[in-house]
């Protein structure tokens, strides 16, 4: 038989891909997504999937590299995203997705969704309502939006 695990063990947590509107609502205090943002975290499975581009737009929106680079010090976050290996399928999902006119975050988003099927992307961004993973696939989300869809 398979127990199952203990409240607050890893084993426990979701596994999880996170979008820049999540981690700057989880360091600003008076982000309107703030309060669900610290209690959707502790659900959450460390470290934390990223790209770069997402570290680059929080770093933009904390003003601070330095709250960034510490997650990844910290193995809080860490990046399992190569663009450049993945050039192809973003610019499809690019062209697919171009009435939305999503950001490079959002496209590296999807595709790590695709990649990292068992993780779910924690976001305050409604779009990914509509994103599809593998062009027909609802994307495992987290979200203060997510019951609105």
């Amino acid at each position: 038989m398979i127990s199952r695990p203990a409240k607050d063990s890893p084993e426990s947590k979701t596994p999880a891909i996170v979008d820049t509107g999540f981690l700057v609502a989880f360091a600003r205090t008076e982000d309107r997504h703030h309060d669900w943002a610290k209690a959707v975290a502790v659900r959450l499975q460390l470290p934390l999937l990223t790209c770069e581009a997402v570290l680059a737009e929080t770093s933009f929106m904390l003003q601070s590299s330095a709250y960034v680079l510490a997650m990844l010090r910290r193995e809080v976050l860490t990046v399992a995203f190569d663009c450049g290996s993945n050039v192809g399928h973003l610019i499809n999902l690019a062209v697919h997705y171009a009435d939305r006119k999503p950001d490079l975050a959002d496209l590296c988003l999807i595709r790590m969704s695709e990649l990292f099927p068992r993780h779910t992307i924690v976001t305050v961004d409604g779009d990914f309502l509509v994103y599809r993973r593998n062009r027909r696939e609802a994307i495992p989300l987290l979200s203060p939006h997510e019951n609105l869809g």
